[in-house]
């Protein structure tokens, strides 16, 4: 019995069909309006390349720091977060929080013991004033006290550089027993140069515990008076139109600088400008190129049919 042939269909050949290049980068489009919007935010940052220029337009004020490094200065009467310090150490943390704030400013820095000197002349340099003022050693210009001096060598570094207004804050813990040039003397000579004064007290009333290293019982504390000629601190300040201030604490002598602050503050002019290119439009053009791209193409040789 003869069985009737019967012809199938291979699909041998259809194995070699490759994928036309359209159909490759089907994803094309996508991939364009996605460049596009990329684009398009980046040109709505407003990106930009320049530079800024900023001008003091203001003198501000001279002023000297005289700060007093005598021995007394080591009496441990200060606490910072719970921890006793020396005096020296409570003014170095206050001073420069005030620096901090100052702008425009010259300020020189100028310490006093038994012999007075300049330690730093007037600058707006502020980093500067702040690593200086941390190297200060107590006993560095000798054990006594010369306010006096210390006020002499103050009204010389103001004369340096020439100001409608120079100030001198003087910080010391003791009475004027040393130096050439006696307080009262110094503050006359500062109301004469229209320099103004303002002191500051610092450290307790009394007895105040120091640091001892004693060879048979190792370091300890022992209480010493410490006396302060407050009648002419206030007589310097009076004299040439500042303030005097007492501070027991680190609170205290933080308020007192704060205050100063506040008192000699000068009103700093600033002439800001910028000159600027702006770089939109190198993302704006090539989005919207990206984009009429990516719609033509769309329509055309990527035209989808349902």
């Amino acid at each position: 019995m003869i069985h009737p042939a019967m012809k199938l269909s291979r699909i041998k050949g259809a194995t070699k069909i490759q994928p036309s290049f359209f159909l490759v980068t089907r994803h094309l489009v996508s991939v364009l309006k996605f460049l596009a919007l990329a684009l398009m935010i980046t040109a709505m940052a407003r990106p930009q390349w320049g530079t800024r220029h900023v001008n003091v337009m203001t003198e501000g004020i001279n002023l000297i720091l005289a700060v007093d490094v005598s021995g007394s200065m080591a009496a441990l009467d200060f606490k910072k977060e719970g921890k006793i310090i020396d005096r020296l150490e409570a003014v170095k943390d206050v001073v420069r929080d005030f620096i901090s704030k100052r702008e425009g400013d010259r300020i020189g820095l100028v310490v006093f013991g038994t012999y007075a000197f300049t330690q730093l002349p007037l600058t707006r340099d502020y980093n500067t004033i702040s690593f200086v003022l941390d190297k200060l050693k107590i006993g560095s210009a000798g054990e006594s006290t010369a306010i006096g001096d210390a006020i002499g060598i103050s009204i010389k570094r103001l004369e340096d550089i020439p100001s409608k207004s120079n100030v001198i804050i003087l910080l010391t813990d003791g009475d004027s027993n040393a130096g050439e040039l006696s307080p009262d003397i110094a503050a006359s000579i500062a109301s004469e140069k229209k320099v103004k004064i303002y002191t500051i007290g610092v450290g307790t009333r009394g007895k105040a515990p120091f640091r001892v290293r004693d060879p048979i019982f190792g370091e300890r504390l022992i209480y010493q008076q410490v006396t302060m000629d407050e009648e002419t601190l206030k007589r310097m300040a009076d004299k040439t139109g500042g303030q005097y201030f007492r501070a027991e604490n680190l609170k205290g002598l933080d308020d007192i600088y704060a205050t100063i602050n506040r008192l000699e503050k000068t009103e700093v002019k600033v002439k800001d400008f910028t000159e600027y290119k702006e770089f939109y439009l190198y993302f704006l053009i090539p989005s919207f190129f990206l984009l009429i791209s990516g719609l033509v193409l769309e329509n055309t040789r990527y035209l989808r049919i349902p």
